[in-house]
């Protein structure tokens, strides 16, 4: 009902639609640009949610990987110790330096294995990607280069096209 009145004011009334609508205006416009803030400030803080998930997430997978190591150079230094007791005990007996051949490939193996799980490899592997990141980055691109939204929805809608199509073949057979 108040709408109404101030429909059929004059100017010369305070609530006059000129005066109403930019006042109003004036509001939406104050209130769109809270709400465009609060939304560029909640998208970062997703996004930021969503760094230090990823983060976290591939922190598990390193430690998941390197606890791996370890347990394999262990199963591979025992297996290395029973095989060199055995080799040398093999020398020994027979007085043939053949049977110690094997000792130089494991021992390379096993000394790999305890560099990956205790030692500095991990360090230096990092050390060297961040160098081919800072001076090889043509290394880095992909085929066809960074997928576009476009790529994927084209991507998408084929791939539902083919879905209903087969849908529709299989009702023929």
């Amino acid at each position: 009902m108040v709408l109404l009145c101030l429909c059929y004011c004059k100017e010369s009334n305070p609530f006059c639609e000129k005066k109403m609508g930019s006042i109003l205006g004036k509001s939406m416009e104050e209130n769109f640009k809270k709400q465009q803030e609060f939304m560029l400030m909640t998208g970062q803080m997703q996004l930021e949610r969503q760094i230090q998930m990823q983060n976290a997430m591939r922190e598990r997978q390193m430690a998941m990987q390197i606890a791996r190591g370890r347990d394999l150079f262990l199963w591979w230094g025992s297996f290395y110790t029973v095989a060199s007791t055995a080799m040398v005990v093999g020398f020994m007996k027979k007085r043939n330096p053949a049977v110690l051949a094997p000792l130089l490939p494991l021992t390379f193996i096993v000394g790999y294995m305890y560099d990956m799980g205790y030692g500095s490899k991990l360090e230096r592997m990092k050390d060297e990607a961040d160098r081919i990141m800072d001076n090889e980055k043509t290394l880095l691109v992909l085929p066809h280069g960074l997928p576009t939204f476009s790529d994927i929805e084209k991507a998408r809608l084929a791939e539902k096209d083919a879905q209903i199509l087969q849908k529709g073949h299989d009702i023929f057979l």
